[in-house]
């Protein structure tokens, strides 16, 4: 699977992250058209050092808005289908292309409407690109940064404990935190999406039997990383130590569960990868 395919960082589309971000680069931006005054608002008219702010001031309060917009619609596009680097690339540069053509519109008001809109829009691109892509990063370096952190401490942690024994049970919680339901790590099946809502798949007495729970996969799918369990399609996370058989069909690999009732899972091209690992840790 090539980089473009790869699924990109859950710490990208969080939303508290999300928030640092569009600060972040507001922050910045602000700063940055007041030291390097790229439209050349000093050359069209004698302003001062507040008009200046002013004038950058709304420049910045228009691109965060449409910002805030661009990362709301990711935030909720990523909760319900997962997103790939290359998807991903390609919705930064809309953002760039998008904020260039207001702030183009916005040059041409204020400042002057007599130069090349060619050039301008030219110029307008290459500053945004700038006022985009320094900000964007350097905060993915640092939520980077944060998550091997993260990972870290919980590492160190796990071995600091006598007994790092993994659960038997396995706590579902809803979107509000509460928890819903717990099964044991044996008898979990599946997990399966259904618009705002999660299936959870198990066996109540060796029978299938299911549990609706208001949440979404991706939220689920951080706190499961203890457990054999893996995303293995947008609409399903499959518990490993269920999978009985994994076969190539002409549409591509399936999961066979072992149950008492025949299912079997799709394997989509976006988790081919993090399944086979963890299949390579049971052949090897």
């Amino acid at each position: 699977m090539s980089f473009f395919e790869n699924k990109i960082p859950d710490y990208l589309t969080k939303k508290k992250n999300t928030t640092r971000q569009i600060l972040f680069t507001a922050v910045f931006a602000l700063v940055f058209i007041n030291l390097y005054s790229p439209f050349g608002v000093e050359l069209w008219y004698d302003v001062n050092k507040t008009q200046m702010v002013l004038y950058s001031s709304l420049v910045i309060l228009t691109g965060l808005l449409i910002i805030a917009i661009s990362r709301i619609i990711l935030y909720q596009v990523s909760r319900h289908k997962s997103m790939t680097n290359g998807t991903y690339i390609i919705w930064i540069a809309a953002e760039i292309i998008s904020l260039s053509v207001v702030y183009l519109i916005l040059q041409r008001v204020f400042i002057s409407a007599e130069d090349d809109i060619i050039a301008d829009f030219k110029s307008s691109l290459n500053v945004t690109s700038l006022v985009l892509l320094l900000p964007y990063t350097i905060s993915y370096l640092y939520f980077s940064w944060l998550e091997k952190n993260k990972k870290l401490e919980e590492l160190s942690v796990s071995k600091g404990k006598e007994s790092p024994l993994v659960p038997l049970m396995i706590p579902f919680h809803d979107e509000k935190g509460d928890l819903r339901i717990s099964v044991k790590s044996d008898d979990l099946l599946y997990l399966e999406a259904a618009d705002n809502y999660v299936y959870v798949h198990y066996l109540d007495h060796d029978k299938p039997a299911k549990y609706m729970i208001r949440n979404s996969l991706k939220n689920m799918e951080a706190g499961l990383q203890k457990w054999n369990i893996v995303r293995c399609h947008r609409s399903y996370i499959v518990n490993f130590e269920r999978v009985k058989i994994v076969r190539r069909e002409k549409d591509g690999l399936v999961l066979e569960l072992d149950m008492p009732k025949r299912q079997f899972l799709p394997i989509s091209r976006t988790y081919v990868d993090e399944v086979m690992k963890l299949f390579s840790r049971y052949t090897s």
